[in-house]
């Protein structure tokens, strides 16, 4: 993941060159509060008694910065991290928190801004692919013994809409909701059959969904 990221920056950076000429590079900084959810599984008795079926990850404030450059007067690319404050749930017969846990995103994305880049108003529309990492957990086990779980990191991509807000040329202010749906697994669904292909096994995939809810100053150059 390390390596990605650097790639993206170094691609990023040979591109910002012409665009900073052109004043058309935009640097925004966010804040806000993420819904998030988890996956579900079989039924799984734990050594404390009780017995857990899901694997949920808890609501949180986020952070994040947006490096994008201006391919045009209405079109957008660049690169974002974001940062969730979150926490490892394990739901069944009881809800037992584990322990804090930071999501850390990273996307390449692609934006649509529409109206004149004059305007002082500009909604805007994005896509992007990358991956969300989930960190590990330092927690107790039931026998009163710390441990953690191992961080994971997932395919995932990002689709969001806002508005860019321009009270000066160079001054702004942005705000937006953000879907991130994270592929975790996938589970045995039934058997599909075709008269040609003849019958194979099927599954259902799970995602791990985050709903990010973020405003923020952007900053022209």
């Amino acid at each position: 993941m390390k390596k990605v990221v650097a790639l993206a920056a170094v691609v990023l950076a040979l591109s910002a060159g012409p665009a900073m000429a052109q004043g058309k590079v935009e640097v925004s900084g966010l804040f806000g509060w993420t819904v998030s959810d988890g996956v579900t599984g079989s039924p799984i008795k734990a050594p404390d008694g009780n017995t857990y079926s899901a694997v949920d990850v808890k609501d949180g404030m986020n952070w994040g910065l947006m490096f994008g450059i201006m391919a045009s007067d209405n079109f957008e690319f660049g690169f974002m991290f974001n940062q969730q404050m979150s926490a490892l749930r394990l739901e069944g017969t009881t809800n037992r928190e584990l322990g804090d846990m930071a999501i850390n995103g990273y996307h390449g994305y692609f934006a649509v801004n529409f109206g004149d880049p004059e305007s002082k108003v500009r909604p805007y529309f994005l896509g992007g692919i990358g991956a969300t990492s989930y960190g590990s957990v330092n927690y107790t086990n039931a026998a009163g013994s710390p441990a953690s779980t191992g961080g994971d990191t997932q395919f995932s991509t990002t689709w969001g809409v806002g508005v860019k807000i321009y009270p000066s040329p160079r001054l702004g202010f942005r705000a937006g909701i953000r879907w991130t749906p994270t592929y975790i697994k996938s589970d045995p669904g039934g058997w599909w059959c075709d008269p040609y292909w003849g019958c194979y096994l099927v599954a259902n995939a799970q995602y791990s969904n985050q709903f990010e809810f973020s405003g923020g100053v952007t900053v022209r150059f």
